[in-house]
């Protein structure tokens, strides 16, 4: 996956094909840094998403 598609499949602005699609795209954002160097929105949810056990740190 790159950094679009997961901003994209995150964002809403691309249609995932399922849920674990998505949680990949957040797991991506996370894994590259790129969920703690774009708007805060991504960071707070990346965070929210890892407290709850979807994906890592």
């Amino acid at each position: 996956m790159d950094n679009y598609k997961a901003v994209g499949l995150a964002e809403g602005f691309i249609e995932a094909d399922s849920e674990e699609q998505v949680l990949a795209a957040w797991q991506h954002l996370v894994d590259t840094g790129l969920a703690w160097q774009l708007q805060g929105w991504f960071g707070r949810t990346a965070q929210q998403l890892i407290d709850s056990g979807y994906i890592t740190a």
